[in-house]
């Protein structure tokens, strides 16, 4: 049984919240700007003045409404400018929130609510509110944005400002002084990828202890002259910690909901540093690699990240020799500079969590000149347990440990967690606290390793382990990354629990499918579904299955794969929001591709 512990650095006292900073910054720092807004197709500054006085506004409309210390506020929108303002303003009002995916069901989204007896909800547009209304509770419900722009309601925060007017600013400010490290910050779901969503307990000195710690690591990135453009859905808990370590540390925070615009936004904002999980970086190289050899300049390309990636492995190695430091240099100029332009041009390094990048991907941005820093941790953890920081980075590994946090794995290879970020017990759930914590660890349900130096490696999940007929153990997970890095594919699933042997089903890529039918002579407008059994295409992901047989032995090797005619959605419920996979709902989906794998 191995342990790694790394010391803590942080304290937070009992009558600290995380509204201190909106007002430290507003009293020191007041023209410094907080946030970047998108407004009429532009760029405006929010100072951490402005800011400050609007979420005291909404919080003494919150009071004046009747909400009290301790009540829970849904929150059920995009990632946007007001999800930070509302999220601070119920903070300042003595609440909680309980953040809600815009694209839950609503099934979910009624569970969630009569669940965590949220007193009210703010919902985003007029589909939202017509749901919540349909479900008749919470009584109170306000939309953020207007039901037109000639009548109907206001939007939410005009109108949660009006109720407050008479309400003074001391009334405010004494109400949030009065919210302490042990309050409840937050009400987050899990997002239920084997069953109904459990809410996550995360109070202010969980996450206040986890900034303050994550603010040390990173000394170079989270810093007030950086810069960042969110994009995730802050719904989800890292999102969210990461929002919070930039009010915290007065870094300029913009917010873009729609990721078919990403390009164009972060040409725009050129943020200094990006977050993001594994699909967006393995969909910034496939559409590189896929646009150059389109151009024609396929084979300078190929050089160019074959150079990129035995640059990085250099590093770990005692760097690179002079004949590979001058084509590293000759490339940077003809294709990295351009890669990272596609970020901005500003982007120094990117944080990632959610699912492994993929080695071989995490080398390549790094020889690109944008390391990709990968963290592990859970909603249970509020986000970050291990991280790989700017000094301490081993690629291939989620990191070490957080200052505070200590990382055991069991026995059985399970990954445990003593933190000062974990969970203070599941909502309405004895019986699931006492099952995930046992003696202060919080069981993770992930298996792992961990290096003598303390560094973290994930290698699959308890729960979604395969055993084959033959009795043999394969893990899934490091032969799904490794499939879905090739550029065809968008997602894979292997199975064979109670089989003879490891099948997959794997769906191709929607946007890379065009221009490799193109290459290989296929008649234009083809799709998925009429490729499926094409031979040429097969064997482009027999190769890629190859490779990744590479990685296992003969027994967990992938003997038979089926490409399925459509991709795996999250509007079908096959995905979560942040793009991990339902297996349950995929196998059930796909029980007859999954049974013709075998009876053939």
């Amino acid at each position: 049984m191995r342990k790694f512990t790394v010391p803590a650095t942080a304290t937070v006292a009992d009558e600290e919240n995380l509204t201190d900073a909106v007002w430290a910054n507003a009293e020191r720092f007041a023209s410094s700007v907080s946030f970047r807004r998108r407004v009429d197709g532009g760029w405006v500054d929010v100072t951490a003045k402005d800011f400050a006085k609007q979420v005291a506004s909404v919080a003494k409309g919150l009071v004046a409404s009747g909400l009290e210390r301790g009540d829970r506020i849904a929150l059920l929108s995009k990632t946007r400018y007001e999800w930070a303002l509302l999220d601070y303003a119920i903070w300042a009002a003595g609440g909680s929130t309980v953040p809600i995916y815009e694209t839950a069901s609503p099934e979910q989204v009624k569970w969630i609510l009569a669940d965590s007896g949220a007193k009210a909800i703010f919902v985003e547009t007029s589909a939202h509110r017509e749901l919540v209304d349909g479900l008749g509770e919470p009584a109170l419900v306000w939309q953020i944005e207007p039901a037109s722009s000639s009548g109907g309601p206001r939007a939410a925060i005009e109108e949660v400002t009006a109720l407050g007017a008479e309400i003074s600013d001391d009334a405010v400010r004494q109400r949030a002084a009065a919210v302490g490290a042990e309050d409840l910050a937050t009400l987050i779901y899990t997002s239920g990828t084997t069953g109904r969503p459990k809410g996550c307990e995360i109070t202010h000195r969980n996450l206040l202890t986890l900034i303050r710690s994550a603010v040390t690591e990173f000394p170079g990135l989270m810093q007030p002259a950086s810069s960042m453009l969110l994009f995730l859905p802050l719904a989800h808990v890292l999102a969210r910690f990461v929002q919070c370590c930039c009010v915290y540390e007065r870094i300029a925070l913009g917010h873009t909901p729609d990721v078919k615009n990403l390009v164009a936004e972060l040409a725009e904002f050129r943020p200094t540093f990006v977050l993001a999980v594994p699909r967006v970086f393995e969909k910034v190289y496939n559409s590189a690699k896929q646009k150059a050899h389109a151009d024609g300049k396929g084979f300078i390309f190929d050089i160019a990240d074959a150079t990129a990636v035995e640059w990085s492995r250099a590093r770990d190695a005692g760097g690179a020799g002079l004949v590979l430091r001058a084509k590293h240099a000759l490339f940077d100029q003809l294709v990295y500079s351009k890669l990272r332009a596609v970020l901005g041009g500003r982007c120094v390094a990117a944080v990632c969590g959610s699912a492994p990048l993929g080695e071989r991907l995490a080398h390549f941005f790094r020889g690109v000149g944008v390391p990709v820093l990968e963290g592990y941790g859970l909603t249970e953890t509020s986000a970050p347990a291990t991280v790989n920081t700017e000094k301490n980075v081993k690629i291939g590994t989620v990191g070490r440990p957080l200052p505070g946090v200590t990382i055991k794995i069991g026995d059985d290879g399970e990954v445990l967690v003593k933190s000062p970020g974990v969970l203070r017990r599941y909502w309405h759930s004895e019986q699931a606290t006492a099952e995930a914590l046992v003696d202060g660890w919080f069981h993770t349900g992930d298996l792992g390793e961990l290096d003598a130096d303390g560094y973290l490696r994930i290698t699959g999940r308890k729960k979604e382990i395969i055993v084959t007929a033959g009795g043999k153990n394969v893990s899934p997970a490091a032969l799904e990354d490794r499939i879905r890095a090739h550029r065809l594919i968008s997602h894979c699933m292997v199975v064979g629990d109670k089989q003879p042997f490891v099948a997959a089903l794997i769906t191709l890529d929607a946007e890379a499918l065009p221009a490799w039918s193109a290459e290989h002579g296929k008649p234009a407008g083809v799709c998925a579904a009429d490729l499926i059994d094409d031979e040429e295409l097969r064997a482009e992901v027999q190769g890629a299955v190859d490779d990744a047989n590479k990685i296992v032995s003969r027994a967990e090797s992938i003997r038979s794969f089926q490409i399925l005619p459509v991709d795996f959605t999250e509007d079908d419920g096959q995905l979560t929001p942040t793009l991990k996979l339902k297996r349950a709902v995929v196998a059930k989906d796909f029980a007859a591709e999954i049974e013709k794998l075998y009876s053939s």
